[in-house]
């Protein structure tokens, strides 16, 4: 009999250390397993806690406004917090429409397109491919199917949509998560500009070279 008291104290005790009495509003503090002097300075730090009320203040409120000319850090989910340029930020021009062509801001040129080749190689390429086919090496591991670059859908679309889609991702619909966490502003226009690169470079003609490069390839 002694066992059975002994079992059931057990699973009472197990029962309530795992679940613990919800929905109970304690009247004391609870146990504080480290003291205060083991941790010195570092478990109760006097500080303000956001819309509390502070006494220090005349006007009793803790949020206080910046102080006038502030000026915002460079820190945040994108690392840039002053965002007064859609056509570079957003990928969009005043009147909601997607931008064609790169911002005023994104100059394109040589150094561009290798900061994109190599953003690419390391976010992109594993699923779109290399030559951004949608043979990534992710597809011999049982990715559905990735779209093409290529597809005259991807070619006619704006570039600011693709910066969007870099920035925003595809779910549900599809498996590409947001890189707006990985890529700067700057790198996802520098990756837009690399995947316009090799559309161009899968889909050009004779006609495209031009005239002072043809007898570097034999042409007349």
């Amino acid at each position: 009999m002694r066992n059975v008291y002994l079992a059931t104290l057990f699973v009472v005790i197990l029962t309530v250390s795992i679940l613990g009495f919800r929905g109970t509003r304690f009247t004391h503090a609870p146990m504080d397993v480290f003291p205060e002097w083991a941790f010195p300075g570092m478990k109760r730090q006097p500080k303000f806690r956001p819309q509390s009320a502070s006494v220090f203040f005349a006007d009793g409120r803790a949020d206080r406004m910046p102080v006038a000319g502030t000026v915002a850090s460079d820190f945040g989910p994108a690392g840039q917090p002053l965002r007064d340029d859609d056509a570079l930020y957003l990928g969009k021009n005043a009147d909601g429409s997607w931008v064609r062509g790169f911002p005023a801001a994104v100059p394109v040129d040589l150094a561009l397109l290798e900061r994109g080749r190599d953003r690419f190689a390391i976010y992109c390429a594993p699923c779109h491919g290399a030559v951004g086919d949608g043979n990534g090496v992710t597809k011999r591991y049982g990715m559905g199917a990735t779209p093409s670059y290529h597809d005259d859908r991807l070619r006619a679309m704006a570039e600011g949509e693709i910066y969007n889609t870099i920035t925003n991702g595809k779910q549900p619909a599809n498996n590409m998560p947001p890189y707006a966490d990985k890529l700067t502003p700057h790198d996802r226009w520098a990756v837009v500009a690399y995947v316009r690169a090799l559309q161009r470079a899968q889909h050009g003609t004779v006609a495209d070279v031009p005239g002072e490069h043809r007898p570097e390839l034999g042409l007349k």
